[in-house]
């Protein structure tokens, strides 16, 4: 049985699909619906069992989940970087992890998490996911602090060789239609072209940067889902890291891949950041991947303007816009 937590969520739906793909159907969704839309996410897949993350989590401590248990795979967490209840996220991000960690490797079980970019801060740090570095970060806010606290706690018990943890970067894709706010900009954005026909963008609140010019690693899901299939089939390849393309692009270079995957000429206004963004608003990330080479994984991220294109045409503008078995 494979563990998917977070499973109706727009990363955990996605390794889903990447499942399924693969002829695995034996799967615990582990979630929490409410009254959102994300069950729509579920829709086209195949799974075993829907389990509540409550429910999951008192089967997890009186040990009563049924069969042997081949990997778990967590993105069960608050993703909100805007979230301010520390204690919820020290709650659902950090300990729980921690809690679930524990279980796997006490079940002999691959166990996969997910972590985030947001634990580099403002990447005066750089981006190495080295642990010497790791420890040395300073997230700039309560829900990269929650993330890092778990990669610390791995350092702290030597356990970082047994599990990985991936730091994902700017992630954009199918299946993020549920999350509001926190979608991608390329999926807002969207929105707005085709609302509008211009598309707004943050003025630069730094001289190092032109308005538009900040800088992000944008990585498309499905690249994600990949790389992860293959750190669950290769046992060997274990620690805390990054999730990126390894090159960074600016918001201008998004918003052109966007514009010309519509057939539109670039309009774009830059607007004044917020001022509850000043001061926690990273100008720069580019994931470190240098474990790839490393490691000797032989996958290859496709390039922003293939990305937007397949997520463009071949789901924002569908009427279906979930995955389906497009291999």
């Amino acid at each position: 049985m494979y563990i998917v937590t977070g499973g109706a969520g727009f990363i955990g739906s996605a390794m889903l699909w990447r499942l399924n793909c693969a002829g695995i159907t034996d799967i615990m969704v582990v979630d929490n619906l409410g009254s959102s839309e994300k069950w729509k996410n579920l829709v086209n897949r195949r799974y075993a069992s829907y389990v509540h993350r409550d429910q999951f989590l008192k089967m997890v401590r009186t040990n009563t989940l049924s069969g042997p248990v081949e990997a778990v795979l967590h993105f069960g967490a608050c993703s909100a970087t805007t979230q301010t209840d520390a204690d919820f996220l020290m709650a659902n991000n950090t300990a729980f992890t921690i809690e679930l960690c524990r279980f796997a490797l006490e079940h002999d079980a691959r166990f996969i998490n997910a972590s985030s970019a947001a634990t580099y801060g403002n990447g005066a740090q750089g981006f190495s996911d080295s642990p010497a570095n790791t420890r040395r970060l300073k997230p700039l806010n309560m829900y990269g602090y929650s993330k890092h606290l778990f990669d610390l706690w791995l350092l702290d018990n030597k356990l970082q060789n047994r599990v990985a943890s991936l730091k994902f970067f700017n992630v954009y894709g199918p299946n993020e239609y549920h999350k509001g706010d926190m979608r991608s900009v390329a999926c807002k954005a969207y929105e707005e072209i085709m609302g509008t026909g211009r598309l707004r963008l943050f003025k630069s609140s730094s001289t190092d940067y032109a308005d538009g010019g900040q800088l992000r690693d944008f990585v498309y899901v499905k690249d994600c889902v990949e790389l992860m299939f293959w750190i669950l089939e290769s046992p060997h390849v274990n620690g805390i890291l990054n999730v990126g393309t390894g090159k960074a692009q600016s918001w201008n270079n998004l918003a052109h891949a966007l514009f010309a995957a519509v057939g539109k000429t670039p309009q774009i206004d830059y607007v004044d950041m917020p001022d509850k963004l000043r001061g926690k608003y990273q100008n720069f990330t580019q994931a470190d991947m240098g474990w790839m080479q490393e490691m000797h994984c032989p996958l290859a991220f496709a390039s922003l303007e293939q990305g937007v294109a397949d997520y463009i045409n071949n789901y924002l503008s569908q009427e279906d816009p979930y995955f389906e078995m497009l291999g």
